[in-house]
């Protein structure tokens, strides 16, 4: 599944045909994207997507140690679109997320000391 938008929906468990929270999705998926560029993560000039036609090669590009940002992403969307009812499965997630965003901060700072070295 290439396309950012579809995957998360996959991932939410909402049907790919199935369009009501797109726009709800999208603004949500932006909203991540935006916490990553201030992580260090993606383009330089930030990210957005605008329908199902982003994909994440296009964020990504050629760089295929961030795939757990897809993760990342899923995670931060769920909570902020459809958050748990039961407190112990946010904590769960907020675990998770806590613990990818310190991989992605170091992948950022390894990307930048690679960057800075040649």
């Amino acid at each position: 599944m290439d396309s950012i938008l579809t995957s998360v929906k996959k991932m939410l468990g909402i049907e790919e045909s199935y369009q009501h929270f797109n726009a709800d999705l999208i603004m949500h998926i932006n909203s991540v994207f935006a916490i990553l560029s201030q992580l260090g993560v993606g383009p330089t000039n930030g990210f957005t997507i605008e329908d199902e036609n982003a994909k994440w090669n296009d964020y990504f590009g050629s760089n295929k140690n961030l795939e757990f940002v897809k993760t990342y992403i899923y995670l931060k969307v769920r909570l902020l679109f459809d958050p748990p009812q039961n407190s112990f499965v946010v904590d769960a997630i907020n675990k998770q997320i806590n613990e990818l965003e310190w991989r992605i901060n170091l992948a950022a700072e390894s990307k930048t000391e690679v960057n800075q070295n040649g």
